[in-house]
């Protein structure tokens, strides 16, 4: 069997790390997704996850919660579109940790708020500042223009949910 030639492939369209190319996938949305999310991941797991034990979804629900007191872990289940078993795990493990704390309503004896203790405040404080210096460094490459449009960019393709 002859051995089929390829066109070149320019580096823009060849993986970042192994300089495979990746010209098929190069306008798929979310493969350009999974791969931005390697930068990402790494940059949380360094400034946040190893230092504080914690990981993505977990500080997500904390943030979450310091954000919005209050909150129901239905509202959070809906939030990460998520099983409300798998959020009550997630629960249980940050109150496990004194970073959240969960009140009955005075309303409806079924519901629970949630809110962050003093200490998960603080943890989401300092840890969001770290992973936005970290992530700035780490895609230097764009300017402050193209990052708040990246942002952008990404929360529309987020509302996409809605539909």
């Amino acid at each position: 069997m002859p051995h089929t030639r390829h066109p070149p492939v320019a580096d823009g369209e060849r993986t970042p790390a192994a300089r495979l190319s990746e010209a098929a996938m190069h306008d798929i949305v979310g493969y350009q997704l999974a791969q931005a999310a390697i930068v990402t991941d790494h940059v949380f797991t360094e400034q946040v996850g190893k230092p504080q034990g914690i990981r993505r979804v977990e500080f997500t629900i904390l943030a979450l919660v310091h954000g919005n007191p209050d909150v129901s872990a239905r509202q959070l289940a809906l939030a990460l579109a998520v099983t409300p078993p798998n959020i009550a795990i997630w629960i249980d493990r940050l109150e496990s940790r004194g970073l959240i704390a969960r009140t009955r309503s005075a309303s409806d004896a079924r519901v629970q708020h949630i809110r962050a203790t003093p200490a998960g405040a603080l943890l989401v404080e300092r840890a969001v500042k770290l992973v936005v210096q970290a992530e700035q460094a780490a895609l230097a490459t764009l300017s402050a223009a193209e990052r708040a449009m990246l942002v952008e960019l990404l929360h529309k393709v987020a509302l996409a949910r809605r539909r």
